[in-house]
């Protein structure tokens, strides 16, 4: 017998991880993170920023910790 498996993750429940270029972030944020030449933002699917971290694999482990699933955006 064969059942239907739907493995997509709830629309909800998936996030995007983008290359953010420090120069394009607000003043105080760059004050932050000297040495960086590139950040990596976490969103949602409205667009809002859930995170902001230096590396891309935590981003993608941090969404994982919280049960998101997360998907790269070029």
């Amino acid at each position: 017998m064969t059942e239907a498996f739907d493995a997509t993750p709830e629309a909800s429940r998936i996030v995007y991880v983008k290359t953010v270029d420090v120069a394009e972030l607000p003043d105080e944020v760059q004050g932050q993170v000297e040495g960086f030449e590139h950040l990596y933002a976490v969103h949602d699917a409205e667009g809002q920023q859930l995170a902001l971290v230096a590396d891309r694999k935590l981003a993608f482990q941090l969404a994982r910790q919280n049960d998101y699933a997360p998907v790269a955006v070029h």
